[in-house]
């Protein structure tokens, strides 16, 4: 049990300084007062800071990812401790291009070993290409019998997809939404954009031409390109979630996609961030020369949502959506992104100018005070 006393509490809607109680990893309570004299029960002073769910990033390469220029340009996998810093207290993890050294089953292991660490881990099946990448014999089966599965990866509008048809799509998503029913589970099929001139033009034939529900349908990387990103917004119009990545392939600060989305006319329930975090970028020179490898950024998620707050004039409330609620939603996980009795505890703790101090995941208090309390079993 935890008590969290003195929050100013984010849900991502503003309740009010609150008192919170935690049961077995989840909010039994939230009242204005919570007194528990007769309980031996750690309590926690939020001391008037902010409190808001826990943030989640639905596109994080958790085994590595990179590769481009041979074996020795991928990056290696992320450690629990770094998510922590970050605030990321559920992630999804993904493969990238490489769908051979990058094996399906390793992504499941380390998807379960930072759940055992203390975080909330979930998968995406498949990578790029439309070969058989999956656990099981199956995209269906993945979906049904692979708890951590919430859907599947493939490529479009890039040079190193498999130029899938818009039938072989249909035939995925038919997959991931027969598997997520059987599974009770939503249940997603996670596009990734690149940056031929065909952007998402096969989505619209999905949504126009085959009927296919649009929520089923989630579209990364649409902020690489300002062209792609107008596309975007005509998707995300016609009632379809749109994902921005922070860490790298983007023709602006993220943050101001969002505002300039907004002004469009979009709705902010259908806004999200992702990291693509740990991917393996080019280092240059003043000369534009390879001269080494980096990581993409894990924490540019929690950094775009302070500039949505603090420089784009946002309410705290709505410049939470794209790391909380919004998708929580696209992945159809009804217990995160969100502080209500009966969701899973995970928070994070904000100072007035939104530094991140704390973080709790499943009740269990991981980083205090900036300094990180559960570390990985190998850290």
């Amino acid at each position: 049990m935890l008590l969290i006393k003195n929050a100013f509490t984010y849900a991502p809607n503003f309740l009010g300084k609150k008192d919170i109680f935690i049961v077995h990893g989840k909010i039994a309570a939230i009242e204005n007062v919570i007194d528990l004299p007769s309980l031996k029960c750690q309590v926690w002073d939020a001391q008037g800071k902010i409190i808001t769910p826990g943030f989640i990033d639905q596109h994080i390469h958790i085994t590595g990812a990179g590769g481009k220029h041979g074996f020795g340009s991928m990056t290696p996998e992320i450690a629990c401790s770094e998510l922590v810093q970050t605030g990321s207290t559920t992630v999804v993890g993904l493969l990238g291009t490489d769908g051979a050294t990058r094996s399906i089953k390793s992504l499941f292991a380390k998807t379960k070993a930072l759940t055992s660490e203390g975080l909330s881990a979930y998968m995406f099946t498949g990578f790029y290409g439309l070969e058989p990448t999956f656990i099981t014999n199956s995209l269906q089966d993945d979906m049904m019998f692979i708890e951590p599965v919430l859907g599947c990866k493939v490529a479009i509008s890039d040079i190193r997809s498999d130029y899938p048809t818009d039938l072989e799509l249909v035939r995925l998503l038919r997959q991931v939404l027969v598997g997520g029913m059987l599974a009770n589970k939503k249940g997603v099929l996670h596009l990734h954009l690149g940056n031929l001139d065909c952007k998402m033009d096969c989505l619209f034939r999905l949504v126009n031409d085959y009927q296919f529900p649009i929520s089923h349908i989630s579209p990364t990387h649409v902020g690489r390109t300002k062209a792609l990103f107008e596309e975007a917004i005509q998707f995300a119009l016609l009632g379809g979630s749109i994902d921005i990545t922070t860490g790298a392939s983007k023709y602006a600060e993220p943050y101001q996609s969002v505002l300039y989305a907004l002004d469009k006319g979009v709705s902010d329930d259908l806004l999200t961030f992702s990291s693509d975090g740990n991917a393996g970028l080019d280092k240059l020179d003043e000369n534009k020369k390879l001269i080494g490898f980096r990581k993409a950024p894990i924490n540019q998620n929690y950094l775009q949502f302070r500039e949505l707050s603090n420089t784009g004039g946002l309410p705290i409330e709505v410049a939470l959506k794209p790391i909380t609620s919004n998708p929580a939603r696209n992945l159809g996980l009804k217990n995160k992104g969100i502080i209500a009795v009966g969701a899973d505890a995970d928070f994070c703790a904000l100072t007035e100018d939104l530094t991140l101090t704390d973080v709790i995941a499943r009740g269990q208090i991981m980083m205090e005070d900036s300094e990180v309390k559960v570390k990985g079993h190998f850290e």
